[in-house]
């Protein structure tokens, strides 16, 4: 089977799991796929939007059922919540947008959300906006790189798999370093 098959078969269903995580890199990888023709651009910012609105709700919740146990499990993400929970008291709406474009905060931020005093309803709101913006920029992200690409490369179809392994070494790497950082700081 080759790639083109693969990403048009299961693409959306990887971005959707992606998504639901701290799927930046799977997201822009989408996106450069909906230039290449193999996603629909207009599909991968329903299902990423979708699908992270859904992630940072379960968040939320399960911030405002166990937050106090689910701190106590990750003593990093506790040691920031008082400064985190005064920018939510004075700037809510903000911090449940900006939160999903906080590289490594993706799961903590809404967990942390959960356990102020914002109002669901009000979450569910801004956490909507913050979904679908995060979509369609990351995506439209890898929809310009991959239009950058062909423009200086010419025609990519020859070469999109190493590209590909580029940019999913790239996420990988970002990833580790972040992993990194954090558990220096402990």
């Amino acid at each position: 089977m080759d790639l083109p098959t693969l990403i048009s078969n299961h693409g959306y269903w990887v971005l959707a799991l992606g998504a639901l995580l701290e799927g930046e890199t799977v997201l822009a990888l989408a996106g450069f796929a909906a230039h290449q023709g193999y996603l629909h651009f207009a599909a991968v910012v329903a299902v990423a939007a979708a699908a992270g609105f859904s992630g940072d709700q379960i968040y939320f919740w399960l911030g405002r059922r166990h937050g106090e146990r689910v701190l106590a499990r990750f003593p990093s993400v506790a040691r920031q919540a008082d400064r985190v929970q005064r920018l939510i008291e004075r700037y809510h709406e903000w911090v449940i947008v900006g939160v999903r474009f906080a590289y490594g905060l993706r799961i903590a931020g809404p967990v942390l959300i959960g356990t102020s005093n914002v109002a669901g309803w009000r979450f569910v709101l801004f956490n909507a906006l913050g979904a679908i913006l995060w979509a369609l920029l990351v995506a439209g992200i890898g929809w310009a790189f991959g239009a950058a690409v062909e423009r200086v490369l010419g025609e990519i179809h020859r070469i999109e798999l190493a590209l590909a392994a580029v940019l999913v070494a790239l996420g990988a790497a970002l990833w580790l370093l972040h992993r990194y950082r954090t558990g220096r700081k402990r």
